[in-house]
């Protein structure tokens, strides 16, 4: 099994950085393209690492937001037989907003929409296999008292109407070892995401966890309560990247662009 993070905001010299994240996974037979970043990083980042966009057998895209769906169109574009896994909530109109400035669009850009329309989909509403040892988690359920969506996201652009992320979703790969959770965000929370990745896989124990855990803005109570979940857990491995924070990314190990993760299955 091998994991190469494509696209993030961190980038290893030679590798382009931006907001965003896409990773490509090569496991149980399969290349997958889990996520496709803002849309500049993608395309060069992968010629530069050797990864051949166009070998991709499937295209997941964890939620809708244009950090993760901006560069699909041009995976679609080397990858035409690719198939696409996604909820149908990736297609909401969105906006995110912050204190010193008005709501802005950051929904699935116009060329990800046109290129899906012509893709070969299949729409995630619930836990499934993609093989038998690779999977999707599906919509998460938010057990958790001190998880929320990690930000200011809305459905309208007067920024009134909460978006509650419903597409969010994570990749998740069994091994002997126990269960690796490849994460987009994790706007459900990484622990509601956690337990319910171990829960559909079937898998006892957690080995490894990479990709965006949405804990930038995270108080001090929900880092604890995150951090003695994770320690109860006690993955071997860590890579907290893109929207994780200094304080989450400081738990693990690096990541960034460029970055490569090999496991044993």
């Amino acid at each position: 099994m091998k994991l190469t993070i494509l696209v993030d905001n961190q980038a290893a010299p030679g590798l382009l950085a931006e907001h965003g994240l896409a990773v490509w996974i090569e496991a149980d037979g399969q290349r997958i393209l889990f996520d496709t970043g803002a849309g500049q990083a993608l395309v060069p980042n992968a010629g530069e690492l050797g990864i051949d966009l166009a070998s991709a057998d499937h295209i997941v895209l964890s939620h809708g937001h244009h950090d993760h769906t901006g560069g699909l169109a041009a995976a679609l574009g080397l990858a035409p037989r690719a198939r696409v896994w996604l909820h149908s909530d990736v297609f909401r109109p969105r906006w995110g907003s912050l204190p010193d400035r008005p709501a802005h669009a950051n929904g699935l850009p116009d060329a990800s929409r046109a290129a899906l329309s012509a893709a070969t989909v299949t729409y995630v509403s619930g836990p499934l296999r993609i093989t038998d040892h690779l999977g999707l988690t599906g919509p998460v359920p938010r057990l958790t008292d001190f998880e929320d969506t990690g930000g200011r996201f809305f459905v309208d652009p007067d920024a009134q109407l909460p978006d509650p992320i419903t597409d969010d979703q994570a990749l998740w790969l069994t091994t002997d070892r126990g269960l690796v959770v490849v994460l987009g965000c994790a706007h459900a929370g990484l622990v509601n995401t956690l337990r319910w990745a171990l829960e559909v896989s079937g898998a006892e124990r957690l080995r490894a966890v990479v990709g965006g855990c949405h804990l930038l803005a995270a108080d001090a109570e929900r880092l604890a309560a995150t951090r003695r979940a994770l320690d109860a857990w006690s993955p071997d491995l860590l890579i907290a990247c893109h929207c994780s924070g200094e304080v989450a990314a400081g738990w693990g190990q690096p990541g960034g662009a460029g970055c490569v993760v090999e496991l044993a299955t």
